[in-house]
């Protein structure tokens, strides 16, 4: 990551939020797809945070992965920082896959000291990868749609001692019938922990995790 990526990228965040909150698409128009491009945008406006996933250069073999956390305080959106990666290898989720990928103390920490940082909130961003028979997630008590890439990011705000942890997040099927679960602490959703288990049973383990 150049200082001059990381900076470009930071100054977009509050426009991207301005226009989803307007109803409008999260790319910024004047700039083109071919040299940064939206993947996705959150914005929690009850919790007072955002999050945005972006990609660099996304046909270059050197496309870098950038993903910015944001929060409503002192009357306007503002930036806590950006994160950025080299560009994986793409995920082919069975049903849903969570993947934590960046977390930041609140700003409300520089209010109140010196205790501020034991109680402040923390604000997490993740990625979520779904299947293709998921119509829609609930992170919470928040729908989102599953979207036509199959992927998006999504942010929230808990106290910081359960920093990492997590909303429980459900993905349903289009009828609304609930197809995997992922809860605060675990590693993998409900759908692939039974298909695990069905796996060590047809090789002859007890099928008991440990």
């Amino acid at each position: 990551m150049t200082w001059d990526q990381a900076e470009s990228v930071e100054r977009l965040l509050p426009g991207v939020v301005r226009r989803v909150l307007g109803g409008g698409e999260p790319q910024p128009w004047w700039v083109p797809r071919r040299v940064l491009t939206v993947v996705s945008a959150d914005v929690d406006t009850g919790a007072g945070v955002g999050a945005v996933w972006m990609v660099w250069r996304p046909q270059s073999a050197r496309a870098r992965e950038y993903g910015g956390i944001l929060e409503w305080y002192d009357g306007q959106w503002r930036s806590l920082g950006v994160g950025s990666s080299e560009v994986g290898d793409p995920v082919d989720a069975e049903v849903i896959e969570v993947r934590v990928s960046g977390g930041s103390l609140s700003l409300t920490s520089r209010s109140d000291p010196p205790r501020s940082f034991e109680t402040a909130p923390w604000i997490t961003r993740a990625h979520v990868y779904l299947g293709r028979d998921v119509g829609h997630v609930l992170v919470g008590e928040r729908r989102f749609e599953a979207p036509e890439g199959r992927r998006f990011v999504v942010a929230w705000k808990g106290p910081q001692i359960s920093r990492g942890g997590r909303p429980v997040i459900v993905a349903l099927g289009r009828d609304g019938t609930e197809l995997s679960r992922i809860g605060p602490l675990d590693s993998l959703d409900s759908h692939t922990w039974a298909r695990v288990r069905r796996e060590l049973g047809e090789g002859g383990e007890s099928g008991e995790l440990g």
